[in-house]
């Protein structure tokens, strides 16, 4: 096999339902592995052509998804898995992998995005260390090994949108402008979508009065902040995070279909998208909001653009209000350019899925007729200070 751009065959991905819904009962194979036959029966694929299956997932605590995916979905045997943990980043770097898998030429088709069982996910604990002493229960691991770089993930939000100003109000409208775009699910969404579990939509997105969302008790007390962050609360105007300024637990499946040349010649595949650039990166894990930021600067670098501009669409995985403001600040991008269908705040976030259904959301977007351009970039951050994006382009 020689190497060759990554094309991209097709993509699909089941509803993101909120944690304890209609998903509740399944196991992260249940939600992926339909989704990933409806993915190859829509591009004339039979399943033991398959070379490699690459699945991010970060609630699973073991295991392989990814071949419990594979084989549920009727795989062969000889199919190569990989299951990818980079948390919230896990779904698209599990793509950016399937792509370096295409380009060195171990594989000419390979499927690759993410899978989450949030409402199936194990009950945590620590071993005790010493005999005699009972096991201790977490909610999340460590993301750094200095406590004081790694914050509650909520903590930190609510710290950033104090430092840099974001207020209550700027965040409500972000949310009441994302769950109203993503209630009005169109054409494009029946495209992506497979039924799970006779699930066809979103479950997650709401139509929100601004009222009843002005009214909402913030999500951090001010106690929680920290000292010195509860003092600079009182000395400017009403920065606090909403509730629903937060993106919900959720469970969901997406994966895309990549190929070589080679490939769609010999399976008769349509090359829908090509894989222009991507990047996954580091930041300060003590906002790690920020670091879609520092990926999207750095796909864009590779891609060889020099502001988002040339881009016809942006999808980021939004897990808070103030994250999206900020995002769009940072690439001087018009609010109404970010998730033009609403976002990660509307849908919920299924961890490991999450950068897999905005990759998918932003090539159904890109393919739809009407579409202005034909590049279009996708973006997530993750716990610790890690961010992945990439840039795509449509055929």
């Amino acid at each position: 096999m020689s190497a060759s751009p990554a094309l991209i065959a097709g993509w699909a991905r089941s509803a993101v339902v909120p944690r304890g819904g209609a998903f509740g009962q399944l196991e992260p194979h249940e939600i992926g592995a339909p989704v990933l036959q409806a993915l190859l029966a829509r591009a004339g694929v039979a399943p033991g052509e398959v070379d490699a299956v690459v699945v991010g997932n970060a609630l699973g605590a073991g295991g392989n998804p990814a071949r419990m995916v594979a084989l549920a979905a009727g795989l062969s045997d000889r199919c190569a898995c990989f299951t990818v943990d980079t948390q919230c980043c896990s779904g698209l770097d599990a793509v950016t992998m399937a792509v370096g898998l295409l380009g060195s030429g171990q594989a000419s088709l390979v499927v690759a995005g993410g899978v989450e069982a949030w409402s199936r996910s194990p009950i945590r604990q620590h071993r005790p260390r010493h005999p005699g002493e009972p096991a201790v229960p977490y909610e999340r691991p460590a993301f750094a090994p200095d406590p004081e770089r790694d914050p509650d993930m909520l903590v930190s939000a609510a710290r950033y949108a104090l430092q840099a100003g974001w207020t209550r109000q700027q965040q409500d409208a972000y949310t009441l402008r994302s769950h109203a775009l993503a209630s009005v699910q169109g054409t494009t969404w029946a495209d992506e979508l497979v039924p799970v579990a006779s699930v066809t939509h979103d479950l997650g997105p709401r139509k929100l009065l601004a009222e009843r969302v002005a009214r909402m008790p913030a999500a951090v007390r001010a106690r929680d902040l920290g000292r010195d962050w509860s003092e600079l609360l009182g000395q400017q105007p009403d920065c606090r995070l909403s509730p629903l300024g937060i993106s919900g637990k959720a469970d969901g499946a997406a994966f895309v279909l990549l190929a070589n040349e080679m490939a769609c010649k010999r399976w008769n595949l349509s090359s829908r998208a090509v894989w222009v650039a991507s990047a996954s990166v580091g930041n300060p894990s003590e906002t790690p909001l920020l670091a879609a930021e520092a990926a999207a600067r750095a796909a864009m670098d590779r891609a060889g653009l020099h502001n988002a501009d040339g881009l016809a669409a942006v999808e980021l995985h939004d897990a808070f209000a103030v994250q999206g403001l900020s995002f769009a600040q940072a690439l001087s991008l018009q609010p109404q350019r970010l998730n033009r269908n609403g976002g990660g705040l509307a849908r919920g976030h299924p961890i490991g899925a999450s950068g897999a259904v905005a990759l998918v959301r932003l090539l159904a977007d890109l393919a739809h007729e009407g579409a202005r351009g034909d590049q279009g970039m996708t973006a997530v951050a993750g716990a610790g200070g890690i961010g992945a994006a990439a840039i795509v382009r449509r055929v």
